[in-house]
């Protein structure tokens, strides 16, 4: 089993630290009190699911944390630990852009309360594996640079989760839609009485709808557009994208047009579920 010990300076990024490494598969918890770290180690050895851990541990454990440099040393199993940090100077502005007092000075200066952590976090910088300085990166670029560190069983930060769903417009847009195609304009199947009670999973549906020169060219733009568009959503850290393909009814063109984007999401080698909202309904 691989664990990750996420731990550094407060503001340095360990919560978008901990995301990234959900996003690897890791099994994660974040502010895990350090005298728990034994036992939550033992935990996780006893089952067969969890092969990688990362644990969030910080001054945010108090007095606990102390403790810390002892209970590593007396671990049984090798741990790696990350360590992130950033100059005082972004630290600060940090803080002042997210309102939050810093840990070890709730009700005082934000510097002092820096400079302490810098101190109580001395030994256990010097024992770190990965020394990251986050000062100048973006999440996304610390997301990336993550994955490229701790990626493993071929998992290399570059997938989305894609969820295609086909839906009618006359029974609303999908909230979550990050992307929405209205393909109302195509021949519509639905004035065909033999077609009329069959949906877009049928095989006489789907001639129909790609049987119009106007379907292929769509087709061929709406691919060259997300072709260009993916790589640059994963560039900027984004996990997860619903793309939502609409008709009049939901049941034959959108069920169509959205079956072959998710057939060519799979060929772009991204995780792919595809619904079909309203393909039953009257």
């Amino acid at each position: 089993m691989h664990i990750v010990i996420i731990t550094g300076m407060s503001g340095a990024g360990k919560t978008v630290a901990m995301h990234a490494f959900e996003d690897m598969g890791y099994y994660c918890v974040d502010n895990l009190p350090p005298q728990l770290l034994p036992k939550f180690i033992e935990l996780c050895e006893q089952s067969t699911q969890i092969t990688k851990v990362a644990a969030v541990v910080d001054v945010r454990g108090g007095h606990f944390f102390d403790e810390l440099e002892k209970l590593l040393a007396d671990l049984a199993h090798p741990v790696q630990i990350l360590f992130l940090e950033a100059n005082s100077a972004t630290l600060v502005r940090r803080f002042k852009e997210s309102r939050r007092n810093h840990p070890l000075t709730p009700e005082g200066s934000i510097e002092q309360g820096i400079e302490q952590e810098r101190q109580r976090m001395a030994l256990l910088r010097g024992r770190a594996d990965v020394i990251l300085d986050t000062s100048a990166l973006q999440a996304a670029e610390l997301r990336q640079k993550l994955f490229s560190l701790f990626a493993r069983d071929g998992v290399k930060g570059k997938l989305l989760n894609v969820t295609v769903i086909s839906f009618g417009f006359k029974y609303g847009l999908p909230m979550d839609a990050d992307l929405v195609f209205d393909v109302r304009f195509l021949p519509n199947p639905h004035y065909h009485e033999a077609l009329r009670d069959l949906s877009g999973e049928e095989q006489a549906v789907r001639d129909y709808v790609l049987g119009w020169t106007i379907t292929h060219q769509f087709i061929k733009k709406l691919k060259d557009l997300l072709s260009f568009l993916v790589p640059c959503y994963i560039d900027e850290g984004k996990t997860q994208l619903i793309v939502a393909v609409g008709c009049t009814g939901g049941k034959h063109r959108s069920v169509t047009i959205a079956n072959i984007l998710s057939a060519f999401f799979a060929e772009l080698g991204q995780k792919v579920t595809v619904l079909h909202r309203d393909k039953d309904r009257a």
